[in-house]
């Protein structure tokens, strides 16, 4: 055996990777009562189609931090599915190393270690038990097994909990016993998925801190998050995707400066012109102006037209506006001002907030 059998410094590699979950369409499942001609007894009901993934293609160099950055739904958690052999893709490939997935399930499992979303632990083991008995699956001998449980507890600050039962502890206390088990056997490749989701900012910091160190081994890993501050902080690359599609790919520096100008004005009028729209536009720095019109069925009583203007400055503009809108007559409601960021970024691809 040599260090390229045991998966050492592995990478990860998509190629236009598609996945369509099938579900019975709302009505079809009544249970009885069926209305019209498509309910005749016999005739089988169309299924739903949801396209989780579309095309990805994505590689991730080894020894790499990389994550992916989207919304709920964007197809984030379905791609570490598919990689770590859990969900079955409709289309594509994928690569953890040398191993295509789905031809080499046991070799790919060796090398990889995974954190849910959500924590998966036996509430009726301590987390000494846990960590124990996932090294003992994974063949590592007693030894060596208890030398790293014990490292791995003091790591994430468990150790006066270590030989009680999970079930009593906190949420931020089984992510981390989570995060702790899946180190356990030492993966080359590890996938966070929504690693910091709930914890308190101590313990994000601490998870932080310890992704970081691993990292500096050699191990890949790979994180979906729509925590923007988290992408920035820990990622070396990131992709931004969403409805199952790669929209924009690089370093967090990289993505930040391809906003148009970086700073983000978020303008709310009561009753904006057209007229005043163009006179945004001829702002010294403004790159850029998306309007919202008012939308009844999405804001109900709430009347306001919004701008989105991308600019190369962000404070200093708010009284020229403020003044072509006393000049057009029309009330400026509301500012909000964004320094580059990857929020901005998916807004502006995407004309949305991550957190819609």
């Amino acid at each position: 055996m040599t260090l390229k059998d045991f998966g050492m410094l592995a990478g990860i590699r998509t190629r236009d990777l598609r996945k369509i979950y099938t579900s019975p369409p709302p009505l079809a499942s009544g249970g009885g009562f069926g209305f019209g001609a498509g309910s005749g007894k016999g005739k089988k009901q169309p299924k739903a189609e949801i396209v989780a993934l579309d095309g990805l293609s994505l590689e991730v160099s080894p020894g790499e931090i990389f994550g992916l950055l989207g919304p709920n739904g964007a197809g984030k958690s379905t791609t570490v599915g598919i990689l770590t052999t859990r969900v079955r893709p409709t289309g594509g490939q994928a690569w953890i190393g040398e191993h295509e997935v789905w031809l080499a399930q046991v070799a790919v499992k060796r090398l990889i270690g995974v954190v849910q979303q959500r924590p998966n632990l036996d509430f009726a083991l301590t987390a000494r038990e846990i960590l124990l008995f996932h090294g003992a699956y994974f063949g590592i001998d007693s030894k060596v097994r208890a030398e790293r449980a014990d490292a791995l507890l003091d790591r994430f600050k468990l150790r006066d909990r270590a030989d009680q039962m999970v079930r009593g502890f906190s949420g931020g206390m089984m992510q981390r016993l989570s995060i702790a088990r899946a180190m356990m056997h030492d993966p080359q490749v590890l996938f966070l998925d929504e690693p910091s989701a709930g914890l308190d900012p101590q313990t994000r910091l601490l998870l932080w801190e310890i992704i970081r160190e691993y990292n500096q081994s050699g191990k890949t890993i790979l994180l979906t998050t729509h925590n923007m501050e988290e992408a920035d902080a820990l990622c070396q690359r990131l992709a931004i995707i969403d409805h199952g599609r790669n929209i924009a790919l690089g370093t967090p520096s990289e993505l930040k400066e391809s906003v148009p100008g970086g700073y983000l004005l978020r303008l709310r009028f009561g009753g904006l012109s057209e007229e005043l729209v163009q006179r945004l536009k001829t702002l010294a720095g403004v790159r850029e102006v998306r309007v919202t019109w008012y939308d009844p069925e999405r804001w109900g009583a709430d009347q306001f037209d919004s701008a989105d203007v991308y600019a190369d400055r962000g404070g200093p503009l708010v009284p020229e506006i403020a003044n072509l809108a006393t000049g057009a007559k029309v009330e400026l409601r509301d500012v909000h001002i964004s320094e580059p960021s990857l929020e901005n970024l998916f807004l502006h691809h995407t004309g949305r907030s991550l957190r819609d």
